[in-house]
């Protein structure tokens, strides 16, 4: 998906201007401030998408929105970027993945792990352990609920998937049956 590389390409951008941990979550916060105020006016989000209002003018109208925010100066400038690209409508899937794309900078791997049932904390525990070990890296765990998988976890990082669920094996049992 194109938008989905944009995204990545963003929140990467992002998070390599940021210095250290606190400035990450100050510049993160300023993001979701002003994704709040622009998801919940119509009238700005208009504005700042416009095409029949002049470019200088939609610059004004977002410097005032950060200023009302106090925006650090390295989200604003982002946001800037972003106005500036028309990419703004990007703005709630890149701040979705300025946490991964922080882990990454940092060489913490992302899973993210679907089950039919919410894991225990011990569970939760246990998988983590596993999987650093298996990968020889910290890891960060997102987990989600997926009434599909019927039974058992699957596993995503990045574009790969590992199917450990009984629905991923039923498929796999029906891939061989249908090859022959």
């Amino acid at each position: 998906m194109k938008n989905q590389v944009l995204v990545k390409k963003y929140a990467q951008g992002l998070v390599q201007a940021v210095k250290d941990e606190p400035e990450f979550e100050s510049v993160r916060e300023d993001v979701r401030r002003f994704l709040d105020i622009y998801a919940g006016h119509a009238e700005l989000r208009k504005a700042l998408t416009s095409p029949f209002i002049n470019a200088g003018n939609r610059v004004r109208i977002l410097e005032n929105v950060l200023a009302g925010i106090a925006a650090r100066e390295k989200t604003a400038r982002f946001l800037s970027l972003l106005l500036e690209h028309k990419r703004l409508d990007l703005l709630g899937d890149i701040s979705d993945h300025l946490t991964e794309a922080w882990n990454e900078k940092l060489g913490i791997l992302t899973f993210e792990v679907a089950s039919v049932v919410p894991l225990t904390d011990a569970q939760k525990t246990s998988l983590r352990e596993m999987i650093e070990a298996a990968e020889k890296k910290p890891v960060n765990l997102v987990f989600k609920i997926d009434p599909g998988i019927i039974g058992g976890l699957a596993l995503k990082k990045g574009h790969i998937v590992y199917d450990a669920s009984i629905q991923g094996n039923l498929n796999q049992m029906k891939e061989q049956i249908q090859q022959g």
